[in-house]
């Protein structure tokens, strides 16, 4: 079995995933928000 050393393992597609997931997260709360505002002006 392979030795584990702790903090030698390349996670730069981990966090690119990661940072892509919250930015994907934050524009669709904005855009719900949004939404949410124009409903709340313009409903009848």
């Amino acid at each position: 079995m392979a030795d584990h050393k702790h903090g030698e393992m390349d996670i730069k597609v981990q966090n690119e995933t990661f940072n892509g997931f919250v930015k994907f997260t934050t524009w669709t709360v904005v855009v719900i928000f949004f939404i949410l505002l124009f409903l709340a002006v313009f409903a009848s």
